[in-house]
């Protein structure tokens, strides 16, 4: 099932931090559970919001003159932290 594999790589990936790092995480992401972030958020089937972006390049680019061009996929990279 989905959710023991996700299960299990949570734990493999707690097992690797330092205490006090993994306490400080579980505290942040109950202080975000406490808050209405969850009614908020985008949900299945919801249209995403309009935004402009800078590319690579520095150019504006608007999700509105993509969508002309086709469907589009957006993906998140939260980068090295």
């Amino acid at each position: 099932m989905l959710q023991d594999k996700l299960n299990a790589m949570s734990a493999a990936s707690a097992a690797k931090l330092p205490p006090e790092t993994l306490s400080k995480m579980l505290q942040a992401k109950e202080a975000l559970g406490s808050t209405d972030i969850l009614q908020r958020a985008i949900k299945v089937g919801e249209n995403f919001p309009a935004f402009d972006l800078a590319d690579a390049n520095g150019n504006q680019v608007g999700s509105q003159e993509l969508l002309q061009k086709g469907p589009m996929l957006i993906t998140l990279f939260r980068g090295v932290w």
